[in-house]
């Protein structure tokens, strides 16, 4: 098979990384504006398999000569980018893959193009990253081995191995997408009712080992399109993992208006908007740079089979690749949306159509793959009698 990665950030040269390890791809086109970047990446990695075109994303003749290379596409260009990309797969009738977009509707979007790619013979699967994504797959796998699901709880959070104050926290991806999660609702189910709740809200503790205590609080976006697929359930939450006090911190700073998208103040005569202000503080502060990162997940689906309550809990945590440097986001993420591409190139995923993940990726054969790539995700099941 032949697949396209667009956009060669971090993502994207992780995801073509992978690809080219795989006796069943033989070219990746690894696109991107900045090819001197790119060809810095072919040059370490080495493959014969890889080659770099440049890419334009905002010119269609551009996109559409990069596209109709390839069987499959790996989208990892910004999510603004997510529904033209998949059109342009639709056109040149090949599949397409990307790490999601709930801001402005951009999963909605692709879904909605459904009928377009059965006729055309073609799958599209937006949200394949960690958060939605990775969370997607595990639900929906604990839910098809039950015959009634009733409750789903997610937790999931990329923290650093060692954390260092005040925030005790790095990031790993957009601060304004971290301040955007902290501060818009968080979408939930209760009693069979959907309801937004405060993000930032609810915090729990919770053990992980290695990492002792953690905090749980609401984030917005994460339940992406589970609260539509589940919505005959009673409960449904997602749920952000940091280091205890870090809600409490960053809640003082939504209260004062730091994350607010339209707040400004006027300094020595200059309009200013508080966000920026906030974002550049904290960008030095919070840099990963070399440090050590982690992700730590717990999927919870609990229901009945065979009049038996039963819950299915997948837990993962896993680190920064300490030889090449590649961080625990990164691996967890671009290995996600690598393989499920290459299970829709081999066939494994035959259903033709736009989906979300939960509704169309294989669950034991995921885990599998993840396994393959150091990423071990664990099953635990727990069977209670049913009380008639």
């Amino acid at each position: 098979m032949k697949v396209a990665v667009l956009g060669a950030g971090l993502m994207g040269m992780q995801a073509a990384g992978d690809l080219v390890l795989s006796e069943a791809v033989e070219r990746v086109y690894l696109a991107d504006m900045d090819t001197e970047k790119a060809e810095k990446f072919k040059k370490k990695n080495g493959s014969e398999k890889l080659e770099i075109v440049y890419l334009d994303a905002n010119v269609d003749q551009s996109l559409e000569s990069v596209i109709s290379k390839a069987d499959v596409v790996i989208n990892a260009l910004f999510y603004t980018f997510n529904v033209k990309v998949a059109e342009t797969a639709l056109k040149y009738g090949v599949h397409a893959v990307d790490l999601g977009g709930h801001i402005g509707g951009a999963t909605d979007a692709v879904l909605n193009l459904h009928e377009q790619a059965e006729e055309k013979g073609v799958t599209l699967i937006p949200d394949l990253g960690v958060a939605p994504g990775m969370i997607n797959i595990l639900t929906g796998y604990g839910a098809g081995k039950l015959d009634r699901v009733s409750d789903i709880k997610i937790l999931v959070g990329g923290i650093p191995v060692h954390p260092e104050p005040p925030l005790e926290y790095n990031h790993v991806f957009s601060l304004d997408g971290v301040f955007d999660h902290y501060t818009d609702p968080s979408h939930v189910l209760r009693n069979g009712k959907l309801l937004e709740v405060p993000s930032l809200s609810e915090i729990e503790h919770v053990e992980f080992e290695e990492f002792g205590e953690l905090e749980a609080f609401h984030t917005s976006g994460g339940t992406s399109t589970l609260t539509d697929t589940f919505s005959d359930i009673e409960n449904l939450e997602y749920k952000t993992l940091r280091y205890k006090g870090h809600a409490e911190k960053f809640r003082l700073l939504v209260d004062l208006g730091f994350t607010d998208r339209n707040k400004t103040v006027r300094v020595a005569g200059h309009l200013i908007k508080t966000r920026d202000v906030l974002r550049e503080v904290l960008t030095p502060i919070t840099e990963l740079g070399d440090k050590e990162d982690a992700v730590v997940l717990r999927v919870t689906v609990t229901g009945t089979k065979d009049n038996e309550e039963m819950t299915y809990t997948y837990e993962m945590v896993t680190k920064k690749d300490g030889r090449s440097g590649v961080t625990a986001m990164a691996r967890a993420t671009a290995f996600t949306i690598s393989a499920v591409a290459q299970m829709i190139g081999s066939g494994l995923i035959g259903k033709r159509g736009s989906y979300p993940p939960e509704l169309i990726v294989p669950g034991d054969a995921y885990i599998q793959e993840m396994a393959k790539r150091g990423v071990e995700i664990k099953e635990t099941v727990k069977r209670t009698a049913y009380q008639q």
